[in-house]
């Protein structure tokens, strides 16, 4: 019954969305890749209840105490650009990204992942070329402080670094996992 249940799962996810049937990494890889996700999302979606209790506590702070906390506004912005920098390499591995799926759907196996392969390559390229100028970007913080928090700037702007550089290495695995996907795909079509 278990295995009925994964098997609906998998045709349902793959109905929703035909990229997912590009196989993932298996094996201690896999895992330990798999643990580096749920490590990223795990401080994501931990920024994000920091930003509604902070959410939160500006509102409170407006409605019962004779003056607004300032800092709540500020702190909010920070946690929200580090939650989306974070997440921005899982996301591209799991293909959440946006897209437009005009014709994905009528694509075999080895179509997707070579699609995927494509796709990866030149967010991966995109990547490479901007992070040099991220990290001159966040160098420009390194004069500068927050206004009501007073941290240093360099760490907020460190954000763009964080997530160019992310989405080159996941980028590079999403390469990775399409290029075996691919030759998997040739092999067993050259079995049958």
């Amino acid at each position: 019954m278990n295995s009925d249940h994964k098997t609906l799962e998998h045709e349902a996810l793959e109905s929703l969305d035909p990229m997912a049937t590009v196989p993932k990494l298996s094996g201690p890889i896999g895992r330990v890749i798999g643990w580096v996700d749920t490590c990223f999302l795990t401080v994501a979606v931990v920024a994000l209840v920091a930003i509604a209790a902070t959410v939160l506590l500006q509102i409170s702070s407006r409605l019962f105490l004779p003056f607004s906390i300032a800092w709540t506004e500020e702190l909010s912005r920070y946690l929200f650009i580090y939650m989306v920098a974070l997440s921005a390499g899982v996301v591209l591995r799991q293909n959440r990204n946006i897209s437009v799926e005009l014709f994905h759907h009528l694509l075999g196996p080895r179509m997707q992942a070579a699609f995927q392969v494509l796709i990866c390559a030149l967010i991966g390229l995109f990547a490479f070329l901007v992070l040099p100028y991220a990290w001159q970007y966040a160098q420009n913080g390194a004069w500068q402080t927050s206004p009501t928090l007073h941290v240093p700037m360099l760490y907020i702007f460190f954000s763009t670094v964080v997530t160019f550089a992310l989405l080159l290495v996941y980028s590079l695995l999403g390469c990775l996992e399409g290029i075996i996907a691919m030759c998997r795909s040739s092999a067993t079509h050259q079995e049958s």
